[in-house]
């Protein structure tokens, strides 16, 4: 991890001495604009205040620090604030990193906001596997079978955001793996009939998402 700098710690004293909304909104933004895994915990707190301006900044920011900022967004978790909560698991997803997996399984499954489940969804469909075939196996399952539940979602951009999740999914995987993507399929097929999802954009999309998955090879 680099070391403290002089800007990274004068953008934190002014983020704790910000007075104003605004004042917080453009502290956190040139604070996220370093992009120094230093900056992540102050990040994080920021979630915790209700200024979504300052929240989204502060997404942003911890995205942009990369695979660095995990482990911060992973031990900050509160589930005693919701906000603060909701905001972490868009950072997640952003991140796609396999060490946040869990919880974007958890907040698509379980979470009572429809765009939190949404991220979570876009978040499973972009994570980076582990490069060991094994665990990418099971990893690749769970986000499938993640995936295919949150498909009967009630909200249609919950549903809409699993299409596109599935369809990133659905692309070269280890042998081991590749047992898994033979759900996927039958998922978008389900969703794109009249008869089983009524939205036309999500019907639409699940039709888009077939044409454009592989063909399988013939033996």
């Amino acid at each position: 991890m680099r070391p403290p700098s002089p800007s990274l710690d004068s953008a934190i004293a002014d983020l704790e001495q910000s007075s104003s909304s605004e004042g917080l909104i453009v502290a956190t933004r040139r604070l996220a604009a370093l992009q120094h895994p230093g900056a992540a915990e102050s990040l994080m707190q920021v979630l915790a205040f209700n200024n979504p301006g300052a929240a989204l900044a502060a997404v942003d920011g911890l995205v942009a620090i990369g695979p660095d900022a995990v482990p911060t967004i992973l031990n900050n978790l509160d589930g005693r604030n919701y906000g603060a909560r909701a905001w972490a698991v868009r950072a997640l997803a952003g991140l796609a990193d396999e060490r946040g997996l869990e919880v974007l399984v958890d907040a698509l499954l379980h979470d009572v906001g429809p765009s939190v489940r949404r991220a979570a969804a876009r978040g499973l469909g972009d994570l980076v596997l582990n490069p060991e075939p094994d665990r990418a196996a099971n990893q690749l399952n769970l986000c499938i079978r993640s995936l295919e539940e949150g498909s009967e979602d009630g909200e249609w951009v919950v549903r809409y955001a699993v299409v596109v999740g599935l369809e990133r999914r659905h692309g070269p995987v280890p042998e081991q793996a590749a047992s898994s993507l033979r759900r996927i399929p039958a998922v978008l097929q389900r969703l794109a009939e009249p008869e089983a999802e009524e939205i036309a954009v999500v019907r639409q999309r699940s039709w888009l998402a077939l044409q454009r998955l592989p063909i399988p090879s013939q033996p």
